[in-house]
């Protein structure tokens, strides 16, 4: 027994350790690492405990690994149908650290819109011709009328915020689910989207400054979360066709097995902050609220959602980092 013991004590020690980092009735505390050594720990007290009571018949062995086994299992049971839980690590983990490793497919996505918005937008000032070819030839008749057409939505907002929310999840998905035709048709929901906003925007500043002013001003409230949003949905697209074109030393069905789970987690997390900018854009935006307030939501949203997807969940990376450091 004494040398049962000897050969198993550090282990028994070492799931005690861990079950003392968790906090409440979940795994929350444990590194990624931390957890698959939780699991192994606790497989293995369990095996040790049905051999202590077959050949040792020690009670006081007995009684401890039982009550090891079953606070082990208690933390892993319960942590496993704790939906909500699942919810906040998403948020506080998957979508924030998922964005970091893709940071480039989505400023590359930024990129190609921000060309050919810009070449839409001097072509359609300097030639009102092409903004007719563009087919913004009717922004160009509301623009001498004076017709703001967004602030229609003020007449029924809960109605044009759900149609809002509707379009713009539908152009972040289009963005996100072409990327399977090599990222061809995702840089073409990028060239289409920047063509058309740069015009619109080309064609207001031509007919009268003054009524692009106010057309900017509705945007820029809800405008920076609903394009970086689009930008992040288009470069989870683009890691998509970027693996099938380059898998490397895996396979495409397993390239695309795993940059497909990275990119899913992107498009979850974009369909949610859509939601506030859909609420943003239906309610705010339109309103007779001063310039300087929406303006200030625009930079304060902005300002929120980039801290949140470049800082949080950096703590458990660096506890990553330090295990792989040590070989774990």
């Amino acid at each position: 027994m004494s040398r049962f013991i000897n050969e198993h004590k550090d282990n028994w020690q070492r799931l005690e350790d861990l079950l003392s980092l968790l906090r409440g009735n979940s795994l929350r505390g444990l590194s990624r690492a931390e957890v698959r050594e939780f699991g192994e720990l606790y497989r293995r007290a369990a095996s040790d405990l049905a051999i202590a009571r077959s050949e040792t018949r020690d009670p006081k062995l007995i009684n401890y690994l039982n009550s090891l086994v079953i606070r082990a299992h208690g933390k892993i049971y319960r942590a496993e149908n704790q939906g909500a839980d699942l919810i906040w690590q998403f948020f506080a983990r998957d979508f924030p650290q998922a964005f970091r490793r893709t940071w480039r497919f989505a400023a590359f996505s930024f990129a190609v819109f921000a060309l050919f918005a810009v070449i839409s937008f001097l072509l359609s000032y300097n030639s009102l011709t092409f903004a007719d070819e563009l087919g913004v030839g009717d922004v160009r008749i509301a623009a001498q009328m004076k017709m703001k057409w967004w602030e229609s939505l003020n007449q029924s907002n809960q109605i044009g915020s759900s149609a809002i929310l509707t379009n713009n999840i539908l152009v972040a998905f289009k963005a996100f689910a072409y990327g399977a035709f090599f990222g061809i048709g995702t840089l073409y929901v990028l060239i289409f989207n920047g063509l058309h906003i740069g015009g619109v925007l080309g064609v207001c500043y031509k007919v009268d400054p003054a009524f692009g002013n106010d057309l900017v001003t509705f945007m820029v409230g809800h405008g920076v979360i609903e394009l970086s949003c689009i930008f992040i949905a288009a470069g989870a697209g683009l890691l998509i066709g970027y693996s099938m074109i380059n898998p490397g030393d895996l396979t495409r069905a397993q390239v695309l097995k795993k940059s497909g789970l990275e990119a899913v987690r992107l498009a979850i997390g974009c369909a949610i902050l859509l939601f506030i900018a859909g609420i943003i854009e239906g309610f705010l935006s339109p309103s007779s609220l001063p310039a300087a307030v929406k303006y200030g939501t625009g930079i304060t949203t902005g300002i929120a959602m980039y801290s949140y997807l470049f800082l949080v969940g950096r703590e458990e990376n660096a506890d990553n980092s330090e295990i792989k450091a040590h070989g774990v």
